[in-house]
């Protein structure tokens, strides 16, 4: 895939993973859409990036979402790329974490992008085109303590894109699913804890992780060469990752099944 021409949106745009791919996309000739709660942080962005159209709100706001996807469709004809990319971590044990954490993270990091993908899935089908990106993680493959409720949702990010793409694969729509390992952001100091207020810290593992210019051109590099599954990781991180990485040709099966016309069948026995 060569990026030049493309109109690429990215949630989640104002900071760590989502500012660093839009500064790649864009020296790749992509122009961009970004979005985020954050209008001055997103302009930043945008100041070191090409031709831009910033659309900021709130992902858990439909009514929102709907207006920005309208725009971002009639800015230039079209979406062609979409990072599902906002969201938030946690640090806290689960034996102390209050339901309404759960239910924050589920909002933010599972609902709000299946919502952001549902807006835009017709529109690539119609076109015949489009790719669409998960931000997932490792441990979204693994379940790591102090983060049930993130990993519960990075499972769930993933199921669905592994879904969606045996649905849309005979239609020109491309999903993949990026596993990031531990990125040098802000991800951990803005992890929400027990009682749902943010850490305030941050963890050595992450500070001494991947810089985030390296996971960008290594998920664009992924995009670009058609992988499905994009782990973006180091040392132990990396080999759980693999260890866990879903069969190519399990992916081809399950597209084999749409192609062959599973869900016309299902539709019509229902």
């Amino acid at each position: 895939m060569d990026y030049t021409g493309k109109v690429a949106w990215i949630t989640g745009a104002s900071s760590g993973i989502g500012a660093a791919l839009a500064r790649d996309i864009s020296s790749r000739g992509a122009h961009l859409v970004l979005s985020g709660r954050d209008e001055a942080r997103l302009a930043e962005v945008a100041s070191s990036c090409g031709e831009t159209l910033i659309l900021p709100f709130d992902v858990r706001d439909d009514d929102a979402l709907a207006d920005a996807t309208a725009k971002a469709i009639a800015w230039k004809g079209g979406v062609d790329i979409a990072f599902a990319n906002a969201g938030v971590s946690q640090r806290s044990r689960a034996l102390k974490t209050e339901m309404q954490v759960y239910r924050d993270i589920i909002a933010i990091d599972l609902t709000a992008q299946i919502a952001f993908s549902q807006g835009l899935i017709g529109h690539m089908a119609d076109r015949g085109s489009g790719n669409i990106a998960f931000i997932s993680s490792i441990a979204g493959k693994v379940g790591v303590p102090m983060r049930t409720a993130y990993s519960a949702v990075k499972f769930g990010l993933a199921g669905y894109g592994d879904a969606l793409r045996g649905e849309l694969s005979q239609m020109g729509v491309q999903v993949h699913v990026i596993y990031p390992g531990s990125v040098a952001t802000d991800v951990a100091r803005n992890a929400l804890v027990a009682d749902g207020k943010k850490r305030g810290v941050s963890d050595k593992v992450i500070d001494e992780g991947i810089p985030a210019v390296d996971a960008a051109k290594t998920m664009l590099d992924g995009m670009a060469a058609g992988e499905r599954e994009i782990i973006v990781a180091q040392g132990g991180e990396a080999a759980m990752g693999e260890m866990r990485r879903t069969p190519e040709a399990l992916l081809d099966q399950v597209a084999a099944m749409v192609a062959s016309g599973y869900m016309e069948r299902m539709e019509e026995s229902a």
